[in-house]
């Protein structure tokens, strides 16, 4: 990329051994002819009649069907031309019954994986009705059949694109087609919202309504405006309405008088755009469209076919009640974007309707093909293949000639478009999809693949990103970080930052400025100091501490004689790496304790802790797998220890003090510590927000916030387990039983957990913390400074009342109840009870795993 050195992929060589492949074709083809008797000079050129004709290849009915189809829109030719050649040579084959239901399962999966493709999957079933109606029957039918299964099971997504395959078929339909399901659909809606106000499913219907009929449109034709019309005046209500959790997932929070882009909800945002284009005839410019008379008219002479096409009855489709929410929790959506109304329009405007239909098809794209990023990456760099010719500007056009190559044609960036649609994804609130890193993965291949049109784009995108850190939700902005550090990983390094060292002269409280700290910081776990410091210019030099770079272990403060029991902590750090007994340990212990005592300390444990856990980090400093093996070999005095609260909280202090200027690998131990049950969640949680909070300094460090959220991740993440454990069909009483009070154990301790959180920042938010005051009063900090932490503590809030709500939206006891009523109305199916049975011995074995003190 211009801005991280990406360098263009270099060209396969060429093939050295000449055309010394195709002569060995031509004697295997030829066999004993190819050489004549009076011929010693070995191979020739064939020339005219010189021995008997090369045997063609005939690529065989399924794979080139298979290769037609895939390739759709993906060739030089034009797209309707290609739908009509699958669909003549599909029909001189359709006889063939394995043929046909092996290429129906390459269709079917071609909607599902590759959305862009779906309406010339759909031209193929459309020209398909021309030659033989049997292909368009059968085509409904297979898909049908598809989507009924994804309706019954809550497969959302699924549901969505294959709806679309069947509204790209509108002018194939008796009577209204697919808007008479769409009217059912909201019927279910209405049902849905009228039991609860604040119900998501029903917003997730309304979405599927709103993105199904622009397609359905574009295929029918004026005739079904006023079916489209009546019906966007429906959705209208449920669109206007907000559900509580939405004021959550703001991407931008915070008092600031501009925002980059106002708060827009997918379907809200939906709603008013098809309004907008209801008033202008539905125009709907960015769709492709196929002119369903082309096969007649070319074959008209010879008639062959019939004068009007066959019409077919829409398919039925039952919806199930209760309407199955899904696997997966579902959410409102808000509609993301870094381009989206600026100067320069390089993307669509908020207000076209472009804007979400390309998008809805990328992100899908995106998500639907995860386990394929090279695939997606080649499909996201030739998105403008799939849409109106018209709409995208030339491929890799710069941003500053961009408004000169266009003109007063409205055409976008495509470059810009892939880039808005990965990071909407990467910054999905409440949660992504994927892992974060597929999508981390996905911006690095495309980089690959177009690095001359990707990086420029990547490069003002990572730019207006670091601008609005301040206004942006403290989750995404922990997400920037880590994707910025890991993709600078993949390039060497390599990072403008001249551009940022203005912002070397803020406040560490400044996000910012905090920002360029947690880069280098990642950075460093991901190489090494000195390797880092020589990629940064002169005056970030002083950012990383010289004593990192000699790659050492941090020093054992016990080394210091200065420092109180040394010789005890000596002792132990001996005793450790000779494997001495428990009892000898103790004895050590023991005379910690005594000087503790003539001292005046009255919590004995927490210098003898600190001399452990300390003499335990020096001896695993080596690596991870060292920490760990001494972790188990003291685990039994660990977890005694971990019987005090006081000692609890020590241990983690302990922890971070040793590893202070590489807080990574802290985080990293602290994450076993608490898989070995040795510390529980609140203990790290109240040691972060009690004796490291300071005045709210601590809230600007990024490996505390990755320290408490993966820390309450590990509580959420046993509930759901628990939760999902109860939702098996079939279990015994007892096990019910079991199950249930393990769940609501552990949900009063979560709950417990997430009030601490947000109590200690409300606190902070509103300027009422103990140690912000009295650092204001004596003032050690300036009234910027106090507002700048009151900021942070107001964006910690936020991210953590959200995450609250989420799980109550997924294990709290109406969600759960929810589910069991959804489960005892499915047909019985055959349990398999032993397995079942272990499962949630699983999930509630332990029980004392992740509960709070």
């Amino acid at each position: 990329m211009a801005d991280v050195d990406v360098k263009e992929e270099r060209d396969e060589r060429r093939d050295r051994g000449g055309n010394r492949g195709n002569q060995k074709r031509r004697r295997d083809d030829d066999g004993d002819n190819h050489y004549r008797g009076d011929d010693r000079r070995g191979p020739q050129r064939r020339r005219h009649d010189d021995g008997p004709p090369r045997r063609r290849y005939e690529e065989p009915p399924f794979p080139k069907l298979r290769r037609l189809l895939l390739n759709i829109a993906s060739s030089t030719k034009l797209p309707q031309d290609e739908a009509i050649e699958i669909a003549k040579y599909f029909g001189e084959q359709f006889d063939d019954e394995r043929l046909r239901s092996d290429f129906f399962d390459v269709f079917v999966q071609l909607i599902i994986e590759q959305p862009f493709k779906i309406p010339f999957v759909a031209a193929v079933a459309l020209y398909g009705n021309d030659v033989k109606p049997e292909i368009t029957i059968e085509a409904m039918k297979r898909v049908g059949e598809r989507a009924q299964e994804a309706l019954n099971a809550g497969e959302w997504k699924e549901f969505k694109l294959l709806l679309r395959f069947f509204a790209c078929l509108q002018s194939l339909y008796q009577d209204d087609g697919v808007f008479t399901f769409l009217g059912q659909l909201f019927d279910t809606v209405v049902d849905l919202q009228s039991a609860n106000e604040n119900d998501v499913v029903g917003i997730e219907l309304v979405k599927i309504i709103l993105l199904t009929i622009p397609y359905a449109l574009v295929a029918g034709g004026s005739r079904f405006h006023e079916q489209a019309q009546q019906l966007l005046k429906n959705t209208g209500i449920v669109a206007g309405n907000a559900v509580p959790i939405e004021s959550l997932i703001h991407s931008y929070v915070g008092d600031f008088e501009s925002k980059p882009v106002e708060y827009h909800s997918v379907i809200g945002l939906l709603q008013t755009q098809l309004s907008n284009e209801s008033e202008n005839g539905f125009e709907l410019r960015c769709l492709p469209r196929f002119d369903p008379e082309a096969l007649r008219r070319a074959t008209a002479e010879e008639d062959a076919l019939p004068t009007a096409p066959q019409t077919h009855a829409f398919p039925t489709f039952t919806i199930p009640s209760p309407v199955n929410p899904g696997p997966r929790p579902v959410f409102p959506e808000a509609y993301f974007s870094l381009f989206a109304d600026q100067e320069v329009d390089t993307v669509p405007k908020t207000s076209d309707i472009a804007s979400s239909l390309v998008r809805d098809a990328i992100v899908d794209t995106i998500n639907q093909l995860d386990f394929n990023r090279e695939m997606v990456a080649k499909f996201l760099v030739d998105v403008d293949c799939y849409w109106s010719i018209d709409i995208f500007a030339k491929r890799g056009t710069p941003f500053d000639k961009f408004r000169e190559s266009v003109g007063d044609k409205i055409q976008y960036k495509s470059e810009d478009m892939i880039i808005d649609a990965i990071y909407s994804q990467l910054f999905k609130l409440p949660s992504a999809e994927h892992k974060l890193v597929y999508y981390h993965a996905l911006i690095t291949q495309c980089c690959k693949v177009a690095p001359a049109a990707i990086a420029p784009s990547l490069g003002r995108a990572i730019r207006t990103i670091y601008k609005n850190l301040p206004m942006m939700d403290l989750e995404l902005g922990y997400r920037f970080l880590d994707w910025f550090s890991h993709h600078l990983s993949n390039f060497e390094f390599r990072w403008r930052w001249s551009e940022w060292l203005d912002n070397l002269d803020l406040s560490n409280l400044h996000p910012n400025k905090a920002f360029i700290l947690a880069v280098l910081d990642k950075e460093i776990r991901l190489s090494f100091a000195k390797r880092i410091r020589s990629t940064l210019p002169e005056p970030m030099h002083s950012l990383i501490p010289e004593r990192l770079d000699a790659d050492n272990s941090p020093d054992f403060k016990y080394d210091n004689q200065q420092t109180p029991y040394a010789a005890e902590g000596q002792t132990l750090l001996a005793q450790l790496r000779k494997k001495a007994p428990a009892e000898d340990i103790q004895v050590t212990i023991d005379k910690i304790h005594v000087q503790a005592l003539e001292q005046g300390i009255s919590e004995v444990l927490v210098p003898s802790t600190d001399a452990f856990v300390t003499a335990i980090c020096r001896l695993g400093a080596k690596s991870l797998s060292h920490v760990l093996s001494c972790i188990e070999r003291g685990k039994d005095r660990l977890l005694e220890i971990s019987q005090n609260e006081v000692a609890r909280r020590q241990i983690v202090a302990s922890v971070v003090e040793y590893w202070k200027d590489q807080p990574g690998v802290a985080v990293r131990i602290i994450d076993i510590l608490l898989n070995y049950t040795i510390l529980a969640p609140m203990t790290v949680v109240q040691w972060v927000f009690g004796s490291h909070m300071g005045a709210g300094e601590a809230l600007t460090e990024s490996w505390v916030f990755e320290m408490v959220s993966n820390t309450v991740a590990k509580v959420t993440n046993r509930n759901r387990q628990i939760a999902s454990a109860r939702l098996q069909k079939g279990l015994p009483q007892e096990q019910i039983e079991m199950v249930e009070a393990t769940l609501a154990k552990d949900r009063d301790n979560a709950r417990e957990l997430f009030k601490y959180i947000e109590d200690c920042m409300r606190g902070v938010a509103e300027g009422a913390a103990d140690g912000l005051l009295e650092k204001q009063t004596n003032g050690a900090l300036t009234e910027d400074e106090a507002q700048l932490i009151k900021a942070w503590g107001k964006r910690w809030h936020t991210v953590f009342i959200r995450k609250g709500q989420v799980e109550e939206s997924v294990v709290g006891e109406e969600a759960v109840e929810a589910r069991i009523r959804l489960l005892a109305a499915e047909p019985d199916a055959v349990v398999d009870e032993m397995e079942d049975v272990d499962e949630v011995k699983e999930a509630t074995n332990g029980e004392a795993q992740m509960s709070l003190p």
